[in-house]
């Protein structure tokens, strides 16, 4: 009885036992199956990927970039000048996992004093000086509202200003000044510093970017700036670079310098000689030299090359990683370079010209382009204001970038009647000799008020008048009339011709058309018509304008506008030559010449007198125009002065525009634009030494 239970007792403890056993054959089972999916899959389903895998233990692949093109101007019709050429620049790293943190601060205070010290402090002088002058405007504000006399009022502003002026001299005020000063340094200190620890204190990273597009005098200053304790450093002058390596001499030899926690490498990047000067025209690349903007954008494809690679076997000598056997190589191949048609020495005084109009009437842009109406090569091209395409990223209103000669419409005024008339003459329906009766101001129908001359409160009407009074003395109702002798059908149509619908196409990037649509339409309103005949209500760009009139110097033949003369390869040799294009002929050659010789008796009798130039003949016209409110309208008291004139008038060299936006000291063309014109145009028949001819 009890061997029986104890035999069934013994059956029941070996059932656990072999339920283990099951368990552990199923385990195996399925570690095995595991094992032999795992190995299709590495042989089978992925037998490439682990192929490139195991190539990398064996193999290296180097990419090889390219250097972007150079953009060139010509000197002395032969030399080149690089307005964007490539240069060598720092990328700045700090370690983290090998410094303490107060180590990276250490190393961070550096970069501040080396990097941003002294742009910090004219920021915070700047700053502290328009604050001084707030506070006096404010007590003079103040002073002027006050119910006091007027001589009361003059004895508290000298008071004002006394006061004011005494401070220089005031001790305890120059301290109190000095401390705030100092802690408005110390606060954008802290932030900048603050700023850089957050980026750079990743504690599981090996290497944590500071700073890019560093130059070689900047590296060198944050080394004395960091080793000069050390190395008992008198000046930065004690080190320099020598195989991308800071150096010091030592003992009669060159010493590396190393700080820890902090290394460098070399890139390539984009560099602007000329910075602001030539900003608008080039554009810039950015830190992946892409191009945008002007040319940089228009021809970034012919620029950037294409970049090589190497993949070879590599090995090991002496701890160092070399390739044993090159297997594959792509040669990188460089961008092409660019050669302009602009003329460098006049360029480079133009542009002079232009910064100086600008400090003198204070415009809030300005351009000034020349053309050689024959060919249409553009010999200068130059805004105000520009920007350092070095430092693009530094700019806050990217609208800067954009080139207002090609991009930006506007309306050109009286400069427009010289259209007017030639598309006039051209149908027969004038000449400069066709009279008629001028009372200053003209009544169009469906329009409230009546259209006058800019004289007309002066001058009253005119009377009796021909054309070619009417455009010395730039009347808008003559302007009108001559208009309506063809309609608006078939001004329209010259407009066309003379390429205000279209792109000129120039070689650079962002251009648009103008925009007259308005006398497009099946049924043009009287007042559109009236006013576009005197270049209000249609909008061109800067460009179209110019090339409008070298089509009349060109005796009635449009050239499309080109900038680049020549593309070359990396070794300077020619790819393409740009030759002239004819667009199309635009007016006869008599209209052409008739006009020419209205636009002298312009310069000779008219509003254009301070362009005369003494022995030349040299015809021109100004306008004034309203600059259109973004709400409608136009703005109170804003205009646009522009003057275009070419000469010398039997065989014009040269076409040239000089635009300003709203300047601040004369109400009219004829006192800002039209002196700059006469200088540039002085200095180019003496620069192309063409003689005098009356």
């Amino acid at each position: 009885m009890t061997s029986k239970f104890n035999k069934k007792k013994d059956n029941k403890k070996a059932f656990p036992n072999n339920n283990r056993l099951n368990y552990l054959i199923v385990a195996v089972f399925f570690i095995f199956v595991c094992i032999v999916y795992q190995l299709y899959s590495i042989q089978i389903i992925n037998h490439d990927k682990y192929v490139a895998k195991a190539s990398l233990q064996h193999n290296i692949y180097s990419e090889l970039k390219s250097q972007r093109g150079e953009i060139y101007l010509r000197q002395n019709n032969s030399d080149f000048y690089p307005l964007a050429t490539n240069k060598e620049y720092v990328a700045m790293y700090i370690n983290p996992r090998a410094l303490y943190e107060e180590e990276i601060l250490a190393l961070l205070q550096h970069v501040f004093d080396v990097f941003h010290r002294s742009s910090v402090e004219k920021e915070v002088d700047n700053l502290l000086a328009k604050q001084e002058q707030e506070d006096f405007d404010n007590e003079l504000e103040y002073i002027n509202s006050l119910d006091l006399s007027e001589d009361e009022k003059n004895i508290k502003r000298e008071e004002l200003i006394s006061r004011h002026n005494s401070l220089e001299s005031n001790e305890e005020w120059q301290e109190f000044k000095k401390t705030k000063r100092e802690l408005e340094i110390k606060e954008r200190e802290q932030n900048i510093i603050n700023d850089y620890f957050e980026k750079v204190n990743v504690r599981d990273k090996y290497s944590r970017l500071v700073k890019r597009k560093i130059e070689k005098e900047e590296l060198i200053n944050f080394y004395f700036s960091v080793l000069r304790e050390k190395f008992s450093l008198n000046s930065p002058e004690d080190l320099f670079i020598k195989n991308g390596k800071v150096l010091l001499v030592s003992d009669g030899r060159d010493v590396s310098l190393e700080i820890e926690g902090f290394s460098y490498t070399w890139e390539t990047f984009r560099y602007y000689p000329d910075k602001e000067t030539m900003s608008i025209l080039t554009g810039f690349s950015n830190m992946e030299n892409v191009g945008n903007y002007g040319l940089e954008g228009f021809f970034n494809s012919e620029l950037s090359g294409e970049d090589g690679f190497l993949l070879g076997d590599k090995g090991s000598y002496q701890g160092r990683r070399i390739i044993i056997d090159k297997k594959e190589y792509k040669a990188p191949v460089n961008g092409n370079n660019i050669v302009l048609t602009i003329d460098y020495g006049v360029q480079m005084s133009v542009c002079q010209k232009l910064k100086e109009a600008q400090l003198k009437h204070q415009f809030n842009s300005g351009s000034v382009i020349i053309m050689d109406p024959k060919t249409g090569k553009i010999i200068a091209m130059c805004s105000w204001p520009g920007y350092d395409p070095n430092n693009y990223q530094e700019v806050e209103d990217s609208s800067i970038f954009d080139d207002p000669n090609i991009s930006r419409q506007y309306e050109p005024g009286s400069v427009f009647k010289t259209i007017t008339m030639a598309a006039a003459i051209d149908q027969g329906k004038i000449s400069p000799d066709t009279f008629y009766n001028d009372l200053g101001q003209l009544n169009i129908k469906g329009w409230p008020k009546p259209i006058k001359n800019s004289d007309f409160s002066i001058h009253g009407g005119h009377g009796w008048v021909n054309m070619n009074y009417v455009l010395e003395n730039s009347l808008n109702t003559g302007a009108i009339f001559a208009a309506s002798q063809i309609g608006p059908q078939v001004f329209a149509e010259y407009l066309e011709k003379f390429g205000f619908n279209d792109k000129t196409g120039i070689e650079l990037s962002g251009e648009i058309s103008g925009n007259f649509r308005n006398l497009l339409s099946d049924k043009v309103k009287d007042i559109d018509f009236a006013t576009a005949s005197f270049g209000q209500g249609v909008a061109v760009t800067p460009l179209q304008m110019i090339s409008a009139y070298s089509a009349i110097a060109n005796k009635g033949v449009l050239m499309k506008p080109y900038i680049v003369d020549e593309i070359l390869d990396e070794n300077n040799q020619l790819i393409k030559k740009t030759e002239p294009q004819i667009v199309r002929r635009v007016i006869s050659e008599q209209t052409a010449e008739t006009v020419s010789a209205m636009l002298v008796n312009v310069v000779e009798n008219g509003h254009a007198k301070k362009s005369k130039i003494d022995g030349y003949y040299i015809g021109g016209k100004t306008g004034t125009a309203q600059i259109p409110s973004p709400r409608g309208g136009y703005l109170e008291g804003q205009y646009v002065h522009n003057f275009l004139g070419y000469g010398p008038i039997e065989d014009p060299k040269f076409v040239m525009l000089v635009k300003f936006d709203s300047p601040k000291t004369s109400v009219y063309a004829e006192g800002t634009v039209v002196p700059v014109f006469g200088e540039i145009i002085d200095f180019l028949l003496k620069y192309y030494q063409i003689p005098k001819s009356r």
